[in-house]
């Protein structure tokens, strides 16, 4: 099984299908406490407290299952495993390795112990609501039945060329078959977890979904971990070729039902998937995950640039931090002057919006700039000559850049994949996809915008009447939850945990 900790974040930003797997029933003692009820208390944390509430409830004799709700951050029903130690009772949740190990008060009103997970360890006591007793979850639908799988590392050899591609098939236990994905990974080299930092999109998908049903094979992408190749010289053509065997693959397998197997992709996959669709032999569904919906060329535009040196960002950070304080400077001299507060506010908003044109201004050259190197590259042939011109274009607008920086982006550029990327137009197959698909973009994805490229994949998917898109509110590139809705860990830093939204929106997608 795959698991990872996210610290306190991860026991509260899981929503309660993902951590089905936990969620298992325990024979409870004979002569034990009763438990069954409703419990709440303080949970603190660093700088306060946040209410927290426990559930458990007793669906058949000697068996109880337990679910936790924070309300303050609309994070209800989250399943945990309940154990007996001796005296003690252990909720605990293995995929955020938190637990609480408490002991009923002799009473029975109380429980009382301590709440253990890394970086932080404080005493909670959790008191019985008098007069509130739970529904029978297992009846009412709030627990889903525990789902397991197991994994195996496969082997897919894509033609031409014999490039081998290495990963892993999560597959739900029981006879099947069962309904399965391919994930396709974003842009750039990537392992078969999609790994970003601590962040595992890949891997903590496949977990989720594995235990909704559902089968899950995601590949190290050409040239990473133990597949072979080189991503920089695969072209469109390359990853749609890897596509397709990794999805007949799938389709052969006894366990996976052919007829309910589809592709996610994130990114670049998710356009891939798209041009899998319009193929003779079409996946049955295609879920496209911040899919670009513009040509190549204009998304390759907008991505930052690895332009400044830290010298050159500390710089402007000055520059813009001493205009401001010459315009607080100026306000404070008109107060001293006689000017009252309306005509101070007003000269304090008119230069706000002074400074936030000229910093409009400053991002539009920079967009014009990245344009216009980009469109060299793309008319001129000669790799050498191209690598040249940028080298020189980077190093004119960014003095202080370390020059390794420029030959490594000019390199970068005039790579086989570049080159076709920046050729690409998403437009020119989307009317030949017919079957189902789920268009998914984070409303605050810096990279692909949400709205621009929405708009332009409906449009060219106007004739197939199975399309679904929607944009979700908080969510960046990588579909993560919103900052706002998780809690820091004791350091005060926050980890990335997977947006439940759009697992959600992906699983229903799949069984329907």
């Amino acid at each position: 099984m795959l698991q990872r900790g996210f610290g306190i974040l991860g026991v509260w930003a899981v929503s309660g299908w993902l951590l089905a797997a936990e969620a298992v029933g325990q024979t409870a003692p004979a002569n034990g406490p009763e438990l069954a009820g409703v419990w709440k208390g303080p949970l603190a944390i660093p700088g306060g407290s946040l209410p927290i509430q426990l559930i458990i409830t007793q669906p058949g004799a000697n068996k109880l299952l337990a679910t936790l709700d924070l309300s303050a951050k609309r994070l209800n029903r989250i399943p945990a495993s309940v154990t007996f130690r001796g005296d003690s009772v252990v909720f605990f949740s293995a995929a955020s390795d938190c637990r609480f190990v408490c002991q009923p008060s002799p009473d029975g009103q109380e429980l009382r112990g301590t709440w253990a997970q890394p970086g932080l360890r404080v005493p909670l006591r959790l008191s019985r609501v008098v007069g509130e007793a739970p529904a029978t979850l297992a009846a009412s639908g709030l627990v889903p039945a525990a789902a397991t799988y197991h994994t195996e590392q496969v082997k897919i050899t894509s033609q031409p060329g014999d490039v081998q591609l290495a990963g892993i098939l999560s597959i739900p236990d029981g006879a099947g078959p069962f309904p399965a994905v391919l994930l396709l990974s974003d842009m750039g080299p990537h392992d078969r977890d999609s790994r970003v930092g601590k962040y595992r999109f890949f891997g903590d998908m496949a977990q989720s979904l594995a235990r909704q049903g559902i089968a899950v094979l995601r590949l190290d992408d050409r040239g990473v971990g133990q597949s072979g190749g080189d991503a920089s010289l695969a072209t469109s053509a390359d990853l749609l070729r890897d596509a397709r065997a990794a999805l007949t693959y799938l389709r052969v397998r006894p366990s996976i039902d052919p007829a309910r197997t589809g592709l996610i992709g994130h990114g670049e996959g998710g356009n891939i998937a798209l041009l899998a669709a319009a193929q003779p032999v079409p996946p049955s569904y295609v879920i496209a995950l911040a899919a670009s919906g513009l040509p190549g060329m204009d998304l390759l535009a907008n991505q930052p640039e690895p332009e400044a040196s830290p010298a050159d960002t500390a710089q402007a950070g000055i520059m813009r931090r001493q205009a401001w304080a010459e315009v607080l400077d100026k306000a404070a001299k008109l107060r001293t002057s006689g000017s009252n507060a309306a005509q101070v506010e007003t000269y304090i908003t008119q230069q706000r919006l002074k400074l936030r044109n000229e910093e409009r201004k400053q991002q539009a050259a920079t967009l014009k700039f990245r344009r216009n190197m980009l469109e060299i590259v793309r008319q001129t042939t000669s790799n050498d000559q191209a690598q040249a011109i940028v080298v020189n274009m980077l190093r004119q607008r960014y003095p202080n850049q370390d020059p390794a920086i420029a030959r490594n982006r000019a390199a970068e550029l005039t790579t086989p994949w570049s080159r076709d990327y920046l050729r690409f137009d998403p437009q020119a197959a989307l009317a030949g996809v017919q079957c189902p698909v789920l268009l998914l973009n984070g409303a605050d994805d810096p990279e692909v915008n949400a709205v621009a490229n929405l708009s332009a994949l409906e449009k060219g998917l106007k004739t197939n009447r199975q399309v679904v898109a929607r944009r979700l509110p908080g969510v960046n590139h990588w579909f993560q939850k919103p900052a706002a809705e998780m809690l820091a860990n004791a350091d005060g830093s926050v980890d990335p945990v997977i947006s439940t939204v759009m697992l959600e929106a992906v699983r229903d997608w799949v069984l329907q």
